[in-house]
């Protein structure tokens, strides 16, 4: 289905041709029809194979899952290595900034750290290839347990000579005022995204996105560069450039909140409690 050939598809799987033709004629003879016929040198699918394509697919995934978390549990843990996975958002002040909390304390420890989106977290942690993951919404699955760590406020990052310097010293701005300001907005499977949406909805307001991010720190760097204002909660809020834009809390107050998952299959180490007390203190750093 990939390549279009026998002798491609044997290629890629580093098995010999006629292994990969005997395979299709066993499997065509199970199932009692042709998967594929020949055109010109090339293998077109029948009208069954396409059908059966997207269920076989998914059977692949499957296995890879199965592959990936027996990997893991054979391998296991090393002794001294604490692996790491946060979302974008908090790896660039908050992880830092523990990290090197944690290695006063910690010196001997390897971290391995790697910044995800959250379904990757969350499924990287159910397959048990990592220690420890933070995110910013909270998740439900049986495989995973859960700690809230710390409540951030959404706040406005405005590109400078936006607003009077009244308002900027007021420190606050309000969904209404925003209304009349270039906004670039949050995908809407975010978190944060769903959660602006609902406020904006409820308040009867409008906004002017001028376009749509899928990351905190994308949003940031254009309101950096004058694009527009961007809603960011106040991890992300840690790294803007006081020259460039202004920092305000909008009213009415939209908590976020950072949660510490880990597999339940895995017992709470000393080093994953610890490498969280140090996120902990991080977030408080940046309050």
């Amino acid at each position: 289905m990939l390549t279009g050939s026998v002798s491609a598809a044997a290629r890629m799987i580093n098995v010999t041709q006629p292994a990969v033709s005997r395979t299709l004629q066993h499997a065509e003879l199970q199932l009692g029809f042709q998967l594929f016929q020949r055109e010109g040198g090339r293998l077109r699918p029948t009208v069954e194979a396409q059908a059966l394509y997207p269920h076989i697919e998914r059977l692949f995934n499957q296995l890879e899952d199965v592959q990936r978390l027996s990997a893991s549990l054979k391998a296991g843990r090393g002794k001294g290595e604490l692996r790491v996975l946060t979302v974008l958002a908090l790896s660039y002040e908050i992880f830092p900034r523990a990290m090197r909390l944690f290695r006063e304390k910690h010196p001997a420890v390897v971290v391995h750290h790697e910044a995800l989106h959250s379904p990757q977290i969350v499924s990287s942690l159910v397959l048990q290839e990592a220690d420890v993951g933070y995110v910013f919404s909270a998740v439900s699955h049986p495989a995973l347990a859960q700690e809230q760590l710390a409540q951030r406020r959404v706040v406005c990052v405005v590109p400078k000579g936006l607003l009077p310097a009244r308002q900027v010293k007021a420190g606050t701005i309000t969904l209404a005022q925003l209304s009349k300001l270039p906004v670039i907005a949050l995908d809407g499977q975010d978190p944060l995204g769903v959660l602006l949406a609902h406020a904006v909805r409820d308040s009867g307001t409008g906004l002017q996105e001028v376009m749509t991010v899928q990351t905190y720190h994308v949003a940031l760097a254009l309101a950096h560069h004058g694009v527009g204002v961007a809603l960011v909660e106040g991890c992300t809020a840690a790294s803007a450039d006081p020259e460039r834009v202004d920092v305000l809390m909008l009213e009415p107050e939209l908590p976020t909140t950072v949660h510490m998952l880990r597999p339940m299959a895995r017992p709470n180490s000393l080093t994953s409690r610890a490498f969280t007390r140090c996120m902990q203190q991080a977030l408080l750093q940046v309050g």
